[in-house]
C-alpha cells in the first residue's frame, strides 16, 4: 500500500470516527482543562494565561494564512465545513447630501449632549432649547493584553 493511499484512508477513518470531538465537546474539554490548571495550582495562572495568549496568536496566524490559501469552493474536513461567501453590499449613504447633513447634525447634537452632561447648570442649544442630561451606561471591565 502506498504512503498516500494509507494517509487518505487514515484521514477518512479519522473523519468518520468519534475520535474528533464536536465543537461543543471541544469547548467543554478546553474549559475543564483550564479549570484543572487553576485548581491544581502547579502553574502560576498569569504565566499560564500568557502562554495561552501567545499560542492563540500563533494559531490565529497559521489559520489566517491557511484560510487565505483555500480555493473559493465549499469544502469539509474533520467535521469543519468551509463555505465561500460573497462580500456584502454596503450602501454609501453619505453620498447623499441630505443624509450627510443629517449625520452632521446628529454629531453636533452628540457634542452638545456631552457638554450638558459635564455642566452643573442648565445648558441651552443655539435655538434656546435646554439640552437634557442623558443617562450613561458603562461597558464591562476588561483586561488589555500587550506584547
Amino acid at each position: 500500500m502506498s504512503k498516500d493511499l494509507f494517509l487518505m484512508m487514515r484521514e477518512e477513518e479519522v473523519a468518520t470516527s468519534n475520535f474528533l470531538p464536536s465543537k461543543r465537546e471541544l469547548e467543554l474539554t478546553s474549559k475543564n482543562f483550564a479549570n484543572k490548571i487553576l485548581e491544581s495550582g502547579e502553574i502560576d495562572k498569569f504565566e499560564a494565561f500568557a502562554q495561552a495568549e501567545r499560542l492563540t496568536t500563533s494559531i490565529s496566524n497559521v489559520r489566517d494564512v491557511l484560510k487565505a490559501s483555500l480555493p473559493r469552493e465549499k469544502q469539509s474536513a474533520f467535521g469543519i465545513e468551509v463555505n465561500p461567501v460573497n462580500g456584502r453590499q454596503m450602501i454609501q449613504f453619505a453620498d447623499d447630501p441630505i443624509y450627510a447633513e443629517l449625520q452632521k447634525q446628529l454629531k453636533d447634537r452628540e457634542e452638545l449632549l456631552k457638554v450638558a452632561l459635564k455642566t452643573d447648570t442648565a445648558f441651552y442649544d443655539s435655538e434656546g432649547i435646554e439640552v437634557p442630561k442623558v443617562s450613561v451606561k458603562y461597558a464591562s471591565d476588561s483586561l488589555t493584553v500587550k506584547y
